[in-house]
């Protein structure tokens, strides 16, 4: 789905959950349906992405979250859905080759040391590039997309514009209010309905 609200500078591009499911569908590993459906669930930067190990699925009671190592040394807990919380923890347990890194991501194939090297973030972009184009999605699809697109599905459904932006390891609301000022009246008015809905049944 293109945005067809400007801005002063930019025109943010951002993916429809239909169009998740398909780059999702195109993936032939679950590695890949994985480096697809975290970024889109979360909104992580694809360096966090590359640089996530098997000891950073953290659970505390019923919530389950990612460890994120941030920019600046500003590590933080990112909220994971359950099911992709579990599909990990499965992929590294039964799936994942076992290599000499403890980077979740790793290659499918021995690299030129013998082993299993950690995924680049520039191989996990032409991954991506490759999954738009099997998915039929006719537009330059990169991870950079399903950050944007995670965090506007978070602002359209109410969440505070603040948590949003400490989950997406911004330091300030500066960026959120730059970035996704394609948001427009319509977005603000269902969220509002949505909030006066919940609090209505509470």
């Amino acid at each position: 789905m293109l945005s067809t609200s400007k801005t002063n500078t930019t025109l943010l591009d951002v993916l429809s959950p239909e169009e998740m499911r398909r780059l999702e569908d195109a993936a032939e590993s679950e590695r890949d349906k994985l480096i697809v459906r975290v970024p889109a669930d979360t909104g992580i930067r694809v360096g966090e992405l590359v640089k996530l190990r098997t000891s950073d699925l953290v659970e505390s009671g019923r919530d389950r979250f990612l460890k994120i190592e941030g920019k600046g040394d500003r590590d933080r807990l990112v909220p994971i859905a359950p099911r992709v919380h579990q599909r990990l923890d499965r992929y590294i347990r039964r799936t994942r080759p076992d290599a000499g890194s403890d980077r979740i991501f790793v290659g499918l194939r021995r690299g030129r040391s013998g082993d299993y090297e950690p995924l680049s973030s520039s191989g996990v972009e032409q991954l991506v590039r490759v999954l738009g184009v099997k998915a039929g999605i006719k537009r330059r699809v990169h991870p950079h997309l399903f950050r944007h697109s995670a965090i506007t599905d978070q602002l359209r459904k109410g969440v505070n514009p603040l948590l949003v932006a400490k989950n997406a390891g911004h330091s300030s609301l500066s960026m959120i209010a730059r970035t996704y000022s394609h948001l427009d009246a319509g977005d603000v008015a269902s969220a509002m309905a949505e909030y006066l809905r919940k609090r209505d049944e509470s």
